[in-house]
């Protein structure tokens, strides 16, 4: 039978579904923005192979979820419009909640969800895991593995006008001026270095002299982390 479950319950039945997830792994919320106890319970889960399918719906994932998530393997992200569920489920139980995957709300929100325990409730679990299937079917898999996102550059567009909210400028974020130019923002760092306007240091960029005299600024402090700045009429050239 169905088991009701109020905040502390529910935070405490979801680390214990994660952990006791053996084959397959679904995490379905909105908002994802994991704490250092919920990243340490899904990097186990990659060390042991299992399937991990995390769909969100809501927002730009942060530029250190991507980071983060780029190390695993097994763990696969889809985006879904329009997503408002909040379902964790691995091959034993299910929570359906009013909880998001957003350490904001596992700590000072009310919430409630319910149990499902498909020893139990074969019929209800099913259902469940049937919507679940259907709501990674119509999402948009996020393919990080593949995404080169490093701290000196923006993941979003989002994050980009953020981060110039913080500094005043008629200059525009990497990812501003890749758009501009039709290219992604890992394609216009890797053209901007080829061209001589910054430099590789292993997983990050430094700008050289001839960015700096192309009027190339790095932002070093920001609530979203350190970035660049490119004149608007910066051609890669």
């Amino acid at each position: 039978m169905a088991k009701f479950l109020s905040t502390t319950g529910t935070n405490y039945h979801l680390e214990e579904l994660i952990k006791g997830a053996s084959d397959r792994l679904i995490l379905i919320s909105p908002f994802l923005k994991l704490n250092d106890r919920m990243k340490e319970l899904l990097a186990d889960k990659n060390r042991l192979k299992i399937d991990v399918r995390i769909v969100y719906g809501k927002s730009e994932l942060q530029p250190q979820e991507i980071e983060w998530l780029r190390g695993l393997t097994y763990i696969r992200t889809s985006f879904c419009k329009n997503l408002h569920a909040k379902c964790y489920m691995n091959e034993e139980m299910c929570i359906i909640t009013s909880l998001n995957l957003y350490e904001f709300s596992q700590v000072n929100n009310n919430e409630m969800g319910i149990l499902i325990q498909r020893s139990e409730d074969g019929q209800l679990y099913k259902d469940a895991y049937e919507e679940a299937q259907r709501i990674i079917r119509i999402s948009d898999e996020v393919r990080i593995s593949l995404e080169r996102v490093t701290s000196d550059s923006d993941a979003s567009g989002k994050d980009d006008d953020k981060s110039t909210a913080d500094t005043p400028t008629d200059k525009l974020t990497s990812s501003k001026i890749g758009q501009k130019l039709g290219l992604k923002t890992a394609q216009f760092l890797d053209r901007a270095t080829e061209l001589g306007y910054l430099a590789a240091d292993g997983d990050k960029h430094t700008i050289t002299p001839k960015g700096e005299k192309a009027g190339v600024e790095f932002v070093a402090k920001s609530r979203f982390g350190p970035y660049f700045l490119w004149p608007q009429d910066f051609h890669l050239v």
